[in-house]
């Protein structure tokens, strides 16, 4: 087994900054996000705990985002579409009101990445999809703690990310991953028999693959426990969520394929299982609720108190758990594929998917195409293993990846009319 990359045997002393006395300032990526805006709820409900330095988000919610810089009191605030430049600075100036200074602003394809390396103890990388693997690259280099929600830094730039971090020095913000890291203190790696992912089956729990054939976007972005974006909702539905899971899961433990196992949990309420040696299988589990992994994630190695909602134990409950419908879902059995391929592959899988998911939403693509189509990519592309996988090898893999799917939806589409 290979050395874990989030090991909760290391206090972050062991490698990363020492635990601060008084408030840790942390930097949160993707604030107007599902994950930045709970992350921003764990920081105020915990005031004298967290002191945020910095936030980023991609230019679509400035009102969101100037009312979290004033509320959070940050030195900067980073954008990713220079176009918004002006009405940030607005919205900012009707936040603070007259005279009172606004934060620095940083903007452009490059400022989150900017921000992640400034001076301060956390970054909680809340950004989705590849475009946040530099940022993670940043804080990682900087010497940050990091505080991983964003599963496609891994995914796309495992070699990369590897190569940077130190141990201990990646938290995993994912509800799964961190059940996986709690459940993990209980014993050494070389005691660990299996993991053990939970998923809730998405909305299409149950339904055959020819059933699948007519789910339209609003049935797919009907999750039926979790409260997500609409890219990650739908991954949930198509479970490529849980397939990038499998992978982000091999990176951060080094815990080879075939000892890691997909579960369907419809309640959400086991988040994931570490199956031991001995026998015995610990679990970690809690209401579907993020700030619990978010809290644990930019706290560790301390817990935050009553960081989510928990179970009342006085009233009748009942979980279940059945094996994956591999059929119905391939995209599980494809994620395999491509992480024991490695190299460029999970790039490809990954960027072909998020092209996907677009086309799907916007009509072009009926669903079964969503997976189809990636699976076709990821043929295309075979299985080259970069011997010293750079990140320009990493970027022309998606941007390859990326056209090719769009010619095939778009084909499809036409095929279709």
């Amino acid at each position: 087994m290979t050395e874990s990359l989030a090991d909760p045997h290391l206090r972050p002393s062991a490698g990363p900054p020492d635990v601060p006395e008084g408030p840790r300032d942390i930097v949160i990526l993707g604030s107007t996000g599902s994950i930045g805006t709970q992350a921003v709820d764990v920081v105020l409900s915990n005031p004298g705990r967290f002191r945020v330095t910095g936030l980023s988000a991609a230019g679509g919610r400035v009102e969101l985002l100037a009312g979290q810089a004033h509320r959070l009191q940050v030195r900067t605030v980073a954008v990713a579409r220079e176009d918004k430049v002006g009405q940030l600075r607005q919205a900012l100036r009707a936040e603070y009101g007259p005279g009172e200074p606004i934060p620095e602003v940083l903007a452009g394809p490059d400022a989150a990445t900017e921000l992640a390396g400034s001076e301060c103890h956390t970054v909680l990388n809340g950004i989705t999809g590849s475009i946040g693997l530099a940022p993670t690259l940043a804080a990682l280099e900087a010497g940050r703690m990091l505080a991983l929600a964003n599963k496609e830094s891994l995914i796309v730039g495992g070699p990369l990310v590897r190569a940077l971090a130190a141990p201990g020095q990646i938290v995993p913000v994912d509800s799964e991953h961190s059940a996986l890291f709690q459940a993990l203190m209980s014993g050494t790696h070389s005691e660990v028999r299996k993991l053990l992912i939970t998923a809730s089956g998405g909305p299409f729990r149950g339904r055959s693959k020819a059933a699948l054939a007519d789910v339209t976007p609003k049935e797919a972005l009907a999750h039926p426990t979790w409260d997500m974006g609409p890219v990650i909702t739908v991954n949930s539905a198509t479970l490529v969520n849980k397939g990038l899971e499998v992978i982000e899961a091999h990176l951060l433990y080094g815990v080879p394929f075939d000892r890691i196992e997909v579960v369907v949990h419809p309640q959400s309420a086991v988040h994931s299982m570490v199956e031991f040696s001995d026998g015995s299988t610990l679990a970690q589990c809690g209401p579907p609720d993020m700030r619990l992994p978010i809290a644990l994630g930019i706290g560790w190695p301390e817990r935050v108190p009553d960081a989510g909602p928990v179970f009342d134990w006085s009233r009748a409950m009942s979980w279940d758990f059945f094996p994956l419908d591999a059929d119905a879902f391939p995209s599980v059995p494809l994620a395999f594929q491509v992480g024991s391929a490695g190299g460029t592959a999970p790039a490809v899988y990954n960027a072909a998917n998020e092209e996907c998911v677009e086309a799907f939403l916007s009509g072009r693509l009926p669903f079964p195409g969503i997976v189809d189509t990636v699976a076709a990519v990821v043929e295309e592309h075979g299985t080259p293993r970069a011997a010293a996988l750079t990140l320009d090898d990493v970027l022309d893999a998606e941007n390859w990846a990326r056209e090719r799917a769009r010619e095939l939806a778009t084909a499809a589409a036409e095929a279709r009319a």
